[in-house]
């Protein structure tokens, strides 16, 4: 007979993964009162502290989505379309766009008062415009719903392969207020979807959700449950929503920690997940490089702190005299002279940067405040991976490589393989390059290609890396219209038709 968890104890063993313990902490035993839940992530033995109101509103929202996904099945296609263009209608309005920016500077506010990043956080008039291009390419987009993909044919009989709505998708994001305007793509292919996101921009979510998004629901003659906000601050509100088997699919953005915990969550719960892609993007330079093309890759890669990011940059040893020069060029060209750049440089390397570099220092900003550092700091090969989360300093690592085959084999080995990019002019190392290496996105130039809006027209749930392997039947840019099912069919001409 099971029990339900009413109390924690200091130092109370927790099984997990199998064979392993993990120890209740003073606070978690303090924090947790009966009808709490206690998750133990299988993977790590982490464990996570859901409230017992944290888990209600959860709850509530993905009934609120269930109900209405039912619904959906009843609303047209030009029903949908019409939400897309109220939506963006209303952001376009700058008498409605008025309080959500109000409530952006206060997030913002906030956030820098709490020393957290807020690059992505400010809902600036470029992110303004993104978005209601966004939501306009979806009221344009052609219907998903009911599409034929495949037709066999039978004496008397056929069956048909159509697309069909997938669920409720469950969805956490960063603090990042345009990603409303991607995850509401999910409605174009008949999906209802319920938002939770990073609390420095929950302020936001709200008026973009008071203001323009239950008011296009409502004009449009959807039902309101369609896309939910949990409204709750705390990590634990993503844990909860992560955890409920009804949903359909659960995507998270961001990068780190957060994310992976995030995808262990839905997947031990049985909810298939999409994790956005992390780590940074490659790039490699082979020994047929060319020195102008190299040269300007990588100061167009390195505009802004995103995934798609130059972050590890591979050159050959026989070109290194001449290309490192022009990398750290790059570097100082493709950033304003007040951020300059750091470079990580892997042990044994270090002789190929000029001594006036490993020399000096500067003034490095990040999202946790500015600080003093060398400007050239040597690096561990076993850290080649790591991604370097920068605010208005670029920072990157230099590894030298023998060669081609070596560059590929360290980003199949340490990168998170989600995009690599190889300048060279020998089409038989394309050609390899792309064979052999291990990553999501592949290119001939800059990293900052990979996004699905930029690249595909589409806006994008999440870029999705093969850290954890190959995905299964589709692409590492998830859309709107890539969330569905496909079900199976049968028209039937003969009525004597039998076995």
């Amino acid at each position: 007979m099971s029990e339900r968890l009413k109390a924690l104890t200091p130092g109370m063993p927790i099984p997990f993964g199998g064979d392993r313990l993990a120890r209740v902490s003073p606070e978690l035993a303090d924090a947790f009162q009966a009808g709490d839940r206690l998750i133990v992530v299988q993977e790590t033995g982490d464990l996570l502290h859901v409230p017992a109101g944290v888990q209600a509103l959860a709850e509530a929202a993905v009934g609120r989505a269930i109900e209405a996904f039912g619904r959906l099945a009843r609303a047209s296609d030009e029903q949908i379309g019409a939400f897309f263009e109220v939506f963006a209608g209303r952001l376009a309005d700058d008498r409605v766009w008025a309080p959500i920016a109000a409530a952006n500077a206060e997030d913002v506010g906030a956030a820098k008062a709490r020393g957290r990043s807020t690059t992505r956080l400010v809902a600036s008039a470029r992110m303004r415009a993104e978005m209601i291009a966004g939501l306009s390419g979806w009221r344009d987009a052609k219907p998903s719903r009911g599409r034929l993909v495949e037709r066999i044919e039978h004496d008397g009989w056929s069956v048909e392969q159509v697309t069909a709505p997938l669920g409720v998708v469950g969805f956490v994001f960063e603090g990042r207020p345009n990603v409303f305007a991607d995850a509401a793509g999910v409605l174009r292919g008949g999906n209802a979807v319920v938002f939770r996101i990073g609390s420095d921009a929950l302020g936001t979510a709200r008026a973009i959700v008071r203001h323009a998004l239950e008011p296009a629901l409502d004009a449009s003659g959807l039902p309101s449950g369609a896309c939910v906000l949990v409204e709750s601050p705390e990590h634990a509100a993503g844990w909860a929503l992560f955890s409920d088997r009804r949903l359909a699919l659960a995507v998270a953005r961001g990068s780190g920690h957060a994310v992976a915990q995030l995808g262990a969550v839905a997947r031990q719960a049985g909810v298939p997940v999409s994790l956005h892609g992390t780590g940074g993007a490659w790039l490699i330079a082979d020994d047929s490089a060319d020195a102008a093309r190299f040269r300007a890759v990588v100061e167009r890669s390195i505009d802004r702190k995103v995934c798609n990011t130059l972050n590890v940059c591979c050159i050959v040893r026989d070109r290194a005299a001449e290309l490192v020069p022009l990398l750290l060029e790059a570097l100082a060209d493709g950033s304003p002279s007040e951020r300059g750049w750091k470079l990580h440089v892997v042990h044994g390397d270090e002789a190929y940067v000029p001594d006036r570099f490993r020399a000096s220092k500067i003034v490095v900003h990040r999202a946790e405040g500015s600080m003093l550092e060398e400007q050239v700091e040597p690096l561990p090969l076993a850290e080649l991976g790591r991604e370097w989360e920068w605010e208005r300093t670029p920072e990157i690592t230099l590894k030298i490589v023998d060669d081609l085959t070596e560059a590929i084999s360290l980003c199949n080995r340490y990168s998170p393989r989600l995009a690599a990019s190889l300048i060279a002019e020998d089409p038989a190392a394309q050609g390899r390059f792309e064979a052999e290496i291990e990553a999501a996105f592949v290119g001939d130039g800059m990293t900052r290609w990979v996004d699905g809006q930029y690249a595909l027209g589409r806006p994008e749930l999440g870029l999705s890396n093969w850290e954890n392997g190959r995905l299964l039947a589709r692409g590492g840019v998830l859309a709107g219209d890539s969330v569905f099912t496909v079900r199976t069919r049968m028209r039937q001409r003969n009525v004597d038709l039998h076995r």
